[in-house]
């Protein structure tokens, strides 16, 4: 079943370039497999495809620059955070490199473009952070897999966290796009209290003093925000200066408050609570061994991106080694990915119906590390694993 662009309201600028045909079979013995990579790599989310990147670089540098022993080439580009751009490159490596299997994209909107110009030319795809919700429901497709989350589920885990916690009135804020909808959306769905008010902010907005003053005005028992890199930072820090952080607690999701962002806001960031289905500080012998390697080649603390796109190298090597390094059969590489046959930096990973995550979610806070700096601490597990909202409207 292919993706129906016109059922994702999303329209391209410019001219659409013609899809190649696609080589009948890569990846045989002998040969290296390209793998398509488009992420944000620029502006002021460009770290966290950055982190996705150097994730997946690191699952391949661990198996010996190889996937399932498969030897293979990563094709990375910028989408910018732009649909068009992102289509436009993943079209010139279907021709010019022949790819056919790609990963990488960090933002809904641009898998909107990306994602259906990949499967409509055969193609498979593995989302290592990107997943709007359309495509686990009705829009899924046999050839398409998120090993990240969804963002309904992820904000889900905060709205969650924030019953947990007790709070009753709550004023909610994201950018004004399919991502930041959705993520007002998921808070929502296991809420149980009342949103006070909705905030939509602009993707681009670096100056929050109206929005401060407003949560100043209304008092909610807590604010729920969902601004992840550099536009999450120049919240944070407003926040701050308008004398909100030790007035209004603050609940967010991991995207919002990454290892990175932690380390940028220091002690403003102290006693924020945060949802999320990874920590660096899992106890599991992947994740010590993935936050060790990853510790040593950069010299920081990976962020949820960097382990999302290791599972995700892991869990596509994995496959390839069960189809002897061949993406040729889509039909078998499905079998093999839906397995899920490696050890997941969460521990707990597995596919549900619509081949999305089928995970755990936890409550952590922003709390003094061994070395006295503020880090994420994991407390407690919120929600058992689950799926997401719209599986079941999925028909593979």
């Amino acid at each position: 079943m292919a993706i129906d662009r016109r059922g994702l309201g999303m329209a391209v600028a410019g001219a659409v370039l013609a899809r190649p045909a696609l080589l009948s079979a890569q990846g045989a013995a002998g040969t290296v497999l390209p793998i398509g990579f488009v992420t944000t790599l620029s502006g002021p989310a460009g770290y966290l495809g950055e982190e996705v990147r150097a994730g997946f670089e690191l699952g391949i540098a661990e198996g010996g620059d190889a996937l399932g022993g498969t030897r293979v080439r990563l094709l990375v580009e910028d989408d910018a955070a732009r649909p068009g751009q992102g289509q436009q490159a993943a079209e010139r490596m279907m021709g010019a490199e022949r790819a056919r299997l790609f990963s990488g994209l960090v933002f809904s909107n641009v898998a909107g473009t990306v994602v259906p110009a990949v499967l409509d030319a055969g193609g498979i795809f593995v989302s290592a952070n990107a997943g709007p919700a359309d495509f686990a429901g009705r829009e899924c497709h046999r050839n398409y897999f998120v090993v990240s989350w969804l963002t309904d589920s992820m904000q889900a885990s905060a709205g969650a966290l924030a019953s947990d916690l007790g709070y009753r009135r709550v004023m909610v804020l994201a950018p004004n796009f399919i991502t930041g909808r959705e993520a007002i959306a998921g808070f929502r769905r296991l809420f149980k209290g009342e949103v006070v008010r909705e905030i939509y902010t602009r993707p681009d907005q670096v100056d929050f003093s109206a929005e401060m003053a407003i949560i100043r005005s209304e008092r909610p028992d807590a604010v729920y925000q969902f601004h992840p890199g550099g536009t999450g930072i120049a919240f944070l820090r407003q926040y701050q200066g308008a004398g909100l952080l030790g007035a209004v607690p603050m609940v967010v999701s991991e995207p919002s408050m990454d290892h990175r962002i932690v380390a940028a806001l220091g002690d403003a960031a102290l006693g924020i609570d945060v949802s999320g289905h990874w920590n660096a500080d899992f106890p599991n012998e992947a994740n010590r061994r993935f936050v060790a390697a990853y510790a040593a080649k950069h010299g920081r603390m990976p962020t949820m991106y960097a382990a999302q796109g290791f599972d995700t190298a892991n869990a596509i090597g994995a496959a390839l080694r069960a189809t002897g390094g061949s993406v040729a059969d889509p039909a078998a590489f499905r079998a093999a990915m839906l397995k899920a046959d490696f050890a997941s930096v969460r521990g707990e990973f597995r596919f549900g119906p619509n081949q999305h995550p089928v995970q755990a979610w936890w409550g952590l806070k922003v709390a003094p590390g061994a070395d006295g700096k503020p880090t994420l601490v994991t407390q407690r597990r919120i929600l058992d694993p689950l799926g997401d909202a719209f599986a079941d409207r999925c028909k593979l």
